[in-house]
């Protein structure tokens, strides 16, 4: 798999603060949902693909040590809701609720 954020991926990724990185993610989440109601699985899959590697770059940034079990929490409900059978019932409406309050805390901080 090609990478999608080379820039991010090249280590400009940790300069972002993490609510910041949070927010970013909730983008592309966003993008997968939007596809996904709209029935298109490809534009979908692809959103959800880059939505991961985010998550990968904010799991291997230092900054974020402390944050690691969320972060993988994220990683595994997400994984459950595109490419699982949603065992754990996460809806669109929760994951838009969770990343929003990222951008949110994102906007204020600038």
């Amino acid at each position: 798999m090609t990478v999608q954020h080379q820039s991010l991926a090249a280590g400009r990724w940790s300069t972002i603060p993490f609510c910041e990185q949070m927010a970013h993610i909730g983008s592309e989440v966003e993008r997968a949902l939007s596809w996904k109601e709209r029935s298109n699985q490809i534009y979908s899959e692809k959103a959800y693909f880059r939505a991961l590697e985010l998550i990968d770059l904010t799991l291997g940034d230092t900054q974020n040590i402390y944050r690691l079990r969320e972060i993988s929490r994220v990683r595994e409900c997400l994984d459950d809701t595109f490419d699982g059978v949603n065992e754990y019932g996460s809806t669109s409406a929760l994951w838009r609720g969770y990343f929003n309050a990222f951008a949110f805390a994102a906007r204020r901080n600038r």
